[in-house]
């Protein structure tokens, strides 16, 4: 693939999940700074391409596609197209493969990345005079809660969070779990099974490029 550009700052987390996902197929998108500090989504030219006026936004030609988790599947079904078989590996071929893999994308979107938000954004993006200790404490525990349900699936015993083949499943996660792991909050439970798991795939060369980066 070639001609890609993602626009998107490098500290969102959806933007890391695409670009962890480039790493891994060997994809290498020109990235172009947006959101925050950077500016440009709330520009004419930017809402043209994504009216949500949020990152990551990939366009490639004519094409443009927001969305970070349909991003993902397009950069890999466009990948298993053209025969890597480092693609069909992220996103299975069979149904009954891939189905698993689609509830987590799912399930990062419905419920992770809510009950996660306001804790990152209370400590990580709020100077801790201003930090709600109400809303820390609420979002600690919907986080913790949201982990158990991995924490649990991972007694299958496989490396990865479906099995013992590295998939999409682990991008969209990993990503989160870095800020899971990387904020030091009080009272967070202990899970043997998802720090097993996250500290493997923290070992991936792509998660130390795009993941591993400090918090903000």
């Amino acid at each position: 693939m070639s001609g890609i550009s993602i626009w998107g700052r490098a500290n969102s987390v959806n933007v890391q999940k695409v670009l962890w996902c480039c790493a891994e197929l060997g994809v290498t998108p020109d990235r172009i700074n947006a959101g925050m500090a950077h500016g440009h989504v709330d520009t004419p030219e930017y809402r043209a391409m994504n009216p949500n006026g949020r990152v990551p936004t990939l366009v490639q030609g004519d094409f443009v596609l927001w969305e970070s988790n349909a991003i993902i599947r397009y950069l890999t079904l466009s990948q298993i197209e053209a025969g890597s078989k480092a693609a069909l590996s992220l996103y299975p071929a069979a149904a009954i493969k891939r189905a698993p893999v689609e509830r987590w994308l799912d399930w990062v979107l419905t419920t992770m990345q809510p009950a996660e938000r306001p804790l990152f954004w209370n400590m990580v993006r709020t100077t801790p005079e201003d930090r709600d200790a109400k809303v820390i404490a609420t979002a600690t525990k919907a986080s913790a809660d949201a982990w158990a349900v991995l924490e649990a699936h991972l007694t299958h015993g496989g490396a990865f969070v479906e099995g013992d083949s590295f998939t999409l499943a682990d991008i969209v996660l990993g990503a989160y779990a870095r800020r899971w792991f990387g904020v030091d909050v009080p009272n967070r439970p202990v899970y043997g099974r998802l720090r097993a798991w996250y500290d493997g795939i923290a070992q991936r060369f792509a998660f130390q490029q795009h993941i591993a980066l400090p918090l903000s």
